[in-house]
């Protein structure tokens, strides 16, 4: 299952198995370790991380666990994130919630990932969010050097406009290879303004986060919550597999390679999702989501 077909450029597991939570779920490293270990015997090799998870803890924490074997890091493919400053305890000198894409402060969250995760290299760093003040040319800069000390494999990022991604791609000999956004049959706001598109235009991975919206999907109490998970209870019961499961299925369908990243951190969830990928949903089962996310026919 390692290094399954994606557009170019993006090698690693169809699914991913994201770690913003790895603080809640209070494991030892042990656990944790046993975690990792589960998720790459399912063929999950793309492990998600940023480094201000957990108040900039979830690298650390995964750190100390890989430390226990690592040689496990030579069988998954570390995809980190860096821009964002966050007022934390564990980081008092930050006074402000902003983002900062200096060459400087790149470098530094990359040096400073690579001590929490234990690890040379990193397979792909991500800038979490776009920033008013980026200057691509110094972003490139950054990019470049990391490269260049084999620091950094590839690159790519988070939450962009695709005005936004092409501005910092046409600074760039090496193609990014990836945007994460939110998708889910509950957030279809990136399957219509563009950036799928985008994406599947110039091959490149869109990465999904949240891709269950938070759990609103089985649990969310709005009318369109409502809607959709009749239609994902149906769908399931049809098909004898999990609401989940549909919901991997449904972002699985779409011709762009959507990579959706699971939040869980039990090994069920996550196994569950992997036998998703073998439910085929048709043309009619996807538009029935959709249709049901929209309330209303499509025109």
């Amino acid at each position: 299952m390692r290094h399954q077909y994606h557009p170019l450029g993006f090698e690693g597991s169809r699914i991913a198995q994201g770690f913003w939570r790895l603080q809640e779920w209070n494991m030892t490293s042990e656990e944790t370790l046993g975690f990792i270990q589960a998720c790459l015997d399912l063929g999950v090799t793309t492990l998600d991380h940023a480094d201000i998870y957990g108040g900039y803890q979830c690298e650390a924490l995964f750190g100390k666990a890989l430390k226990l074997q690592p040689a496990l890091r030579d069988k998954m493919e570390i995809v980190t994130k860096c821009g964002i400053l966050l007022p934390s305890e564990s980081r008092p000198d930050i006074q402000v919630h902003r983002y900062d894409y200096r060459a400087e402060h790149i470098l530094a969250s990359v040096d400073k990932s690579l001590a929490n995760l234990q690890c040379e290299y990193i397979d792909t760093l991500l800038l979490h969010r776009p920033s008013p003040l980026m200057d691509a040319d110094e972003v490139a800069q950054a990019f470049d050097l990391l490269f260049t000390l084999g620091k950094v494999k590839y690159f790519g990022v988070s939450n962009f406009t695709p005005r936004q991604f092409d501005l910092l791609q046409s600074r760039l000999d090496a193609p990014l290879i990836t945007n994460q956004v939110e998708l889910s049959p509950l957030a279809l706001q990136h399957f219509e303004d563009g950036t799928l598109d985008h994406l599947q235009q110039h091959a490149v991975t869109p990465m999904a986060w949240s891709p269950f919206a938070g759990g609103e999907l089985f649990s969310g109490s709005s009318e369109k919550a409502k809607r959709v998970q009749t239609i994902l209870n149906d769908l399931a019961q049809e098909k004898n597999c999990e609401m989940d499961q549909i919901v991997v299925a449904w972002l699985l369908r779409h011709p762009a390679g959507i990579c959706p990243v699971m939040g869980s951190g039990k090994v069920a969830r996550l196994a569950a999702a992997v036998d998703g990928m073998s439910i085929s949903l048709s043309d009619d089962d996807w538009f029935r989501i959709w249709i049901a996310s929209q309330g209303q026919p499509v025109p």
